[in-house]
């Protein structure tokens, strides 16, 4: 079962990424009725007439979510501002109950920021790893802070103090790529190699160790239950991990590009796949051997996700562009924002109001997404889409204007 999430937006810094939604059906189904009453219509005049069509379907059949939207749209959206860094951006963590955010930078370094909507202030730089980091993650209790690097190194770091609790010196033969925070003193990491490894900070060596590919680990994800892994992997393969057995439990089909980030869903029962080449792959839980359905993504690659509700996930990559989906009906919701470059890595704060991204530019940007409850408990499938109104729907965080309102500028 394929379906399609339709482009919805330009990237105003990039003049070919100008695809829209493709209304051919909608033109052949106008086309069939013309000329029936004996009166041949010109193309132009058959476009006139559809789009007045739809502005008249628009006006009379807006639904609630749409409704939603433009609602927010009217309230004061309140954010922190921007993080400007010297050094390129590789990953930032949202502390899980404070308004604090890790940085990890290319020269080894983690900056924390204090952040509210009035400013954002540097209150510690951690000088941790001699090459590039590669992930950093806050712990469940956000009291110790993990981080790894090209330097093969895995630290674990005091929050408050900023001194070193642990630190495994070439924990892995490749560069770690990914680590994930297990709680309770254990964390999984990946590595450029394809080689997973399970650490005990109470222990001196890892758990255990698994090769699950050639290339690199390019995301890890559990659930609450936490003995199943599933390992996405540069080689276009998902891979899942008995934990409790400490061995391979399945190993999807081969895709046809790299599986670059996850997100769980609905209470933990879906896992969404995305790859390099837009295209996103649904996956029941402990089904991990082929993909239960696939929606036909953008043209650009997805570098990360990041779920907001149940329901909702919010993704970005390549051409720098948040947007929004809901799943459970699939439906586009709008842009949540914007940056000039690709975006890196996306995370939601503690307090759910709000997502951190962080792109090539060397800034982070938070985004006010606090609307998103409102918008997924009106969402139902009984709800009509208008893919075509649906694609001009930007949302309230978003810097982006709407298309109707561009067009209606015009003369």
């Amino acid at each position: 079962m394929t379906l399609h999430f339709k482009e919805f937006d330009k990237n105003s810094s990039d003049e070919d990424d100008s695809s829209s939604y493709d209304d051919s059906s909608e033109d052949e189904a106008l086309s069939g009725n013309n000329g029936s009453d004996g009166n041949d219509m010109s193309e132009d005049e058959v476009e006139e007439q559809e789009d007045q069509i739809e502005d008249d379907d628009d006006d009379a059949d807006d639904d609630d979510v749409v409704k939603a939207i433009k609602a927010e749209k009217n309230k004061q959206r309140d954010h922190p501002p921007a993080i400007s860094c010297e050094d390129f951006i590789v990953d930032i963590s949202l502390h899980p109950s404070k308004n604090l955010i890790a940085i990890a930078n290319i020269v080894g370094d983690v900056l924390l920021y204090e952040y509210n909507n009035e400013e954002t202030k540097l209150v510690n730089t951690l000088e941790l790893h001699l090459k590039a980091c590669r992930d950093v993650e806050f712990d469940d209790e956000g009291s110790t802070l993990y981080s790894t690097a090209k330097d093969k190194v895995i630290m674990a770091v005091d929050v408050e103090t900023g001194k070193l609790k642990k630190c495994y010196e070439n924990a892995h033969d490749e560069p770690v790529y990914r680590l994930l925070n297990l709680g309770n003193n254990k964390i999984i990491t990946g590595d450029d190699g394809g080689t997973v490894k399970l650490w005990d900070l109470r222990k001196p060596d890892p758990v255990f160790t698994l090769k699950i590919g050639e290339e690199h680990v390019a995301d890890l994800i559990t659930n609450d239950a936490q003995k199943y892994l599933v390992c996405a992997g540069g080689d276009g393969v998902l891979t899942s991990i008995d934990l409790k057995a400490s061995k391979i439990y399945t190993t999807s089909e081969e895709y046809d590009a790299e599986i670059t980030c996850l997100g769980l869903f609905r209470s933990d029962t879906k896992l969404l796949a995305a790859s390099s080449r837009g295209k996103f792959y649904l996956f029941n839980w402990k089904e991990f051997g082929f993909h239960s359905d696939e929606y036909v993504g953008q043209k650009h690659a997805v570098q990360c996700m990041v779920p907001i509700t149940q329901n909702i996930v919010v993704t970005s990559g390549e051409d720098g562009i948040l947007r929004a989906a809901h799943m459970f009906p699939q439906r586009q919701l709008g842009v949540v924002g914007q940056h000039r470059l690709p975006v890196e890595h996306l995370d939601i704060s503690h307090d759910g109001q709000f997502i951190a991204s962080c792109s090539h530019d060397n800034d982070v940007k938070f985004w006010n997404i606090s609307y998103f409850e409102t918008i997924d408990s009106i969402i139902d499938v009984n709800h009509k889409q208008n893919k075509k109104r649906d694609l001009s729907n930007n949302l309230p965080s978003s810097s982006l204007k709407n298309a109707s309102d561009f067009f209606s500028g015009l003369v």
